[in-house]
């Protein structure tokens, strides 16, 4: 099983749109690409209703293996681009005892690091309304970062971390690449030719799904 999430500012059809993924499913693959808007699939702050991180780790999950047997999470993955490799990480290190592999190809890894600035305040009050305000309990809750100083490296899922050379995530990601290498969690990182865009992640791809083959069973 393998979920799919979409970038910021695109929706559910994403993979199937810009990427070969489904020929992923002719390997025996069942992709799973669930809707998220602009929520980072995390459980939002205001409104409180919103709850995507809920609903991907329980509702989708036992929606979509509704009768399927048993899926232990050795034979489950999750994985996103922008976006939804942001997620693909948090709700991987959160929960770990779901899934054993986790894909983000170019995660904004900073976002909750990310103050005011004039020239992105949409983009502020939008993490200040998922997230909490700056230096919240709820803010870091959320923030990869801080999440790696607690994890049982033993525990977590393999992750791909994913980034294009000339890209603005490059600095943060390459940062947490080391954070991961500093927890002993088992990783590998990429770096393809490109910016954030498909282009690059395409790139990536093959290498993600090679790995995914490699450690879930």
């Amino acid at each position: 099983m393998v979920y799919l999430l979409h970038g910021n500012g695109q929706g559910y059809r994403e993979w199937s749109l810009y990427s070969r993924a489904a020929e992923w499913a002719r390997q025996g693959f069942v992709l799973v690409m669930p809707e998220g808007y602009s929520s980072y699939f995390m459980n939002a702050v205001v409104p409180a209703s919103d709850r995507y991180e809920d609903f991907v780790t329980h509702d989708l999950v036992a929606d979509a293996e509704r009768g399927l047997g048993p899926v232990t999470r050795q034979q489950r993955a999750i994985a996103g681009v922008s976006m939804g490799g942001f997620a693909a990480l948090v709700l991987g290190m959160k929960h770990p005892e779901e899934y054993g592999f986790v894909g983000a190809l170019s995660p904004p890894v900073d976002a909750a690091e990310r103050g005011f600035r004039l020239q992105r305040w949409q983009q502020y009050w939008g993490f200040r309304r998922i997230f909490g305000p700056m230096g919240s309990a709820t803010r870091r809750a959320d923030d990869p970062f801080a999440i790696m100083r607690g994890v049982d490296a033993a525990g977590m899922p393999f992750v791909y971390l994913g980034v294009g050379g000339s890209e603005p995530l490059r600095e943060p990601v390459e940062r947490f690449d080391r954070a991961l290498t500093r927890a002993g969690v088992r990783h590998e990182f990429e770096e393809q030719p490109g910016a954030h865009n498909w282009g690059q992640w395409r790139l990536q791809l093959p290498g993600l799904f090679a790995a995914m083959q490699a450690h879930l069973r």
